[in-house]
Formats: C-alpha cells, sequence, structure tokens
C-alpha cells in the first residue's frame, strides 16, 4: 500500500518544485567585448552580432550586453557574467588580461569570434600574451589566410560534444577569411578540435594571390580547450564590397541555421553547464 503523504511533507516537495522551476528559469548572463574600429570586415560581425544575440537571448533564456568599454574586464564586472564574448579582439592591458585569465581559470565561459585569436609578432597585434595564444587557445601566432572570403565546407570532427551533438557530419559555412595558425593543434592534448575545412572545399579561396588560394592541408577552426569552458570560431569576417569602395556587406556570418545552432548550443554548454 502507498503512504499517503503528510501534509507537511506535501508542503516540501511543493516548495522544493517551485524551487527547481525558479532555478530552472533563470537567465545566464552574456557580455561581449568588441572594438570595431579597423577591418571593414570585422566591424560588419560585431554591429550583426550585436542585433543577433539580443534576438537569441530572448528565445534562449539569457541575458545579453555589449560594450566596446575594455576597462570593463576587471574581477567586479566579470563576476556578473556567465560567459564572457570576445567579438573581434582581445585586450591589450596587462590589468585587464590577467583578470580574464583569473576568471576564466575559475570557471568562466568564453566563446571567441575570428580575429580574436589574431596575434603577429612586429604587427599592430603582437604575439605578447603567452598564456592566451599557447596555452588557452593553443594555436600560437597567426599563420595566413584565404582571401577572398568565401564559404567552406566543414567536417565536423567530434559530434559528442555539447556543442557539435547537434549538427551534421559535414556543412557549408557562411563566407568567410580562413585562418591558418602557427601550432599543430592536433599534438596538443588539451585541444579537442571540433571542426575543420573539409577537403571538398578545395580549392578555397579565390585570390588574386595564389598563397590566399588552399589546394590541400588540415585547417581547424572550431575547437575548445579541455581545460576551460571556452569554445573558439574562426568565423566572423564578412565579406565587403572593397573594390567599389561601397564598404557594403556581400556576405554575413548569422543566418546559417546550422553556424547558429552551433554558436547557440556552444552557449547554452558554457551558460548551463
Amino acid at each position: 500500500m502507498t503512504p499517503i503523504l503528510t501534509k507537511k511533507a506535501l508542503t516540501l516537495c511543493l516548495a522544493f518544485l517551485c524551487f527547481a522551476n525558479v532555478l530552472m528559469a533563470q537567465k545566464f548572463k552574456v557580455i561581449a567585448f568588441y572594438t570595431a574600429k579597423e577591418d571593414q570586415a570585422h566591424i560588419s560581425f560585431v554591429h550583426e552580432a550585436n542585433k543577433w544575440f539580443p534576438l537569441m537571448a530572448k528565445k534562449y533564456n539569457f541575458s545579453y550586453d555589449s560594450t566596446n568599454n575594455w576597462s570593463n574586464l576587471n574581477e567586479a564586472y566579470l563576476a556578473k557574467y556567465k560567459v564572457v564574448l570576445f567579438l573581434d579582439t582581445r585586450p591589450e592591458d596587462t590589468t585587464q588580461r590577467k583578470a580574464f585569465e583569473a576568471y576564466m581559470k575559475g570557471g568562466g565561459g568564453w566563446m571567441g569570434f575570428h580575429f580574436a585569436a589574431f596575434a603577429l609578432d612586429k604587427s599592430a597585434v603582437p604575439a605578447n600574451w603567452d598564456w592566451y595564444h599557447n596555452e588557452f587557445l593553443g594555436s600560437g601566432e597567426y599563420g595566413s589566410n584565404t582571401w577572398r572570403p568565401t564559404s567552406a565546407i566543414l567536417k565536423v570532427e567530434d559530434r559528442t560534444h555539447s556543442a557539435t551533438k547537434n549538427l551534421p557530419e559535414t556543412f557549408k559555412a557562411s563566407p568567410n577569411e580562413w585562418y591558418r595558425w602557427q601550432n599543430d593543434l592536433r599534438k596538443n592534448p588539451d585541444i579537442r578540435i571540433l571542426a575543420s575545412i573539409d577537403s571538398s572545399s578545395f580549392p578555397l579561396g579565390t585570390g588574386p594571390k595564389q598563397n590566399e588560394i588552399w589546394h590541400s592541408g588540415y585547417y581547424p577552426v572550431v575547437w575548445t580547450n579541455k581545460k576551460y569552458k571556452m569554445v573558439y570560431l574562426n568565423m566572423g569576417h564578412n565579406d565587403i564590397d572593397y573594390e567599389h569602395k561601397t564598404n557594403q556587406d556581400l556576405s554575413h556570418t548569422l543566418g546559417n541555421p546550422v553556424e547558429d545552432k552551433l554558436i547557440l548550443d556552444a552557449l547554452l554548454w558554457m551558460g548551463n553547464k
């Protein structure tokens, strides 16, 4: 015979269920940092992202803020957020860098796009942040890129990760300027490659320079570091009408259903973990 719940036990059960529902409905907070001052293709993506993410926030129950004030990259400010996005660049100030490293080592979430991983010695973005580029991202310096921005077929390398478990084996990405890196990520035991350029994409790029057209090789474009809650995506460089000096968008990164799913599932994995 099933025992009848006492009034007190029933009240406790109802209270617990209400509390659980509140926790499940609780929003996590996302903060996006950006600069949006240099390449028009990166500026275009930043504007696109700052329109798209608030719409997704309403739909998927998280909150989204954005700022171009990198001095906000400090312990007190970051403590309010579950996930940090770098939309186009990285912090240059030593204090900000230390705050971000502490945030990540403390369990924070991070998603970076395209130029956020760029570093090249003797350039305007020098390779002067060893922890970020060599340990955290694992990629080291920028090596080269394709041109002009073109779509690529991406191969999902790992379909067991929360960010990629709902993706097909391959999919067509939005047009992008694709990067090659100094380090071979396959040799780093901390790096889990999630997606790479599929060989069916070659030749990739249209030039006019021949070294900007890839004919073969292995190029990871989405990965995570197993020591952190993070995902880097090489996407985030729209095609722009430079030739006619209009600076008009010729393509967009967001609005690709599969690519959007990848970004959202990665974000929800970080925010709800």
